[in-house]
């Protein structure tokens, strides 16, 4: 892809249920309060990255350009 993302996930809408680290097991941890974060939270762009923020049933995680505030995901409409 090429591009670097900064990845956030929104800790007060993250249910804890694992889809992130089952899309990107190298991408995400879980605390001990069953909460998602990212293990870098700029990485390189990639398929299981954007897996997991599409994947997520509360759309917890966003994607945006890092350097920019454009986002990946959620599109915007």
């Amino acid at each position: 892809m090429g591009d670097r993302w900064h990845v956030e996930v929104d800790r007060s809408v993250c249910i804890g249920s694992a889809q992130c680290l089952h899309h990107a097991p190298d991408g995400f941890r879980l605390d001990s309060a069953r909460q998602s974060h990212p293990v870098e939270p700029d990485t390189d762009a990639s398929e299981q990255i954007l897996a997991a923020a599409e994947g997520c049933p509360v759309e917890a995680i966003t994607l945006t350009l890092v350097g920019g505030e454009e986002p990946a995901f959620p599109p915007e409409d």
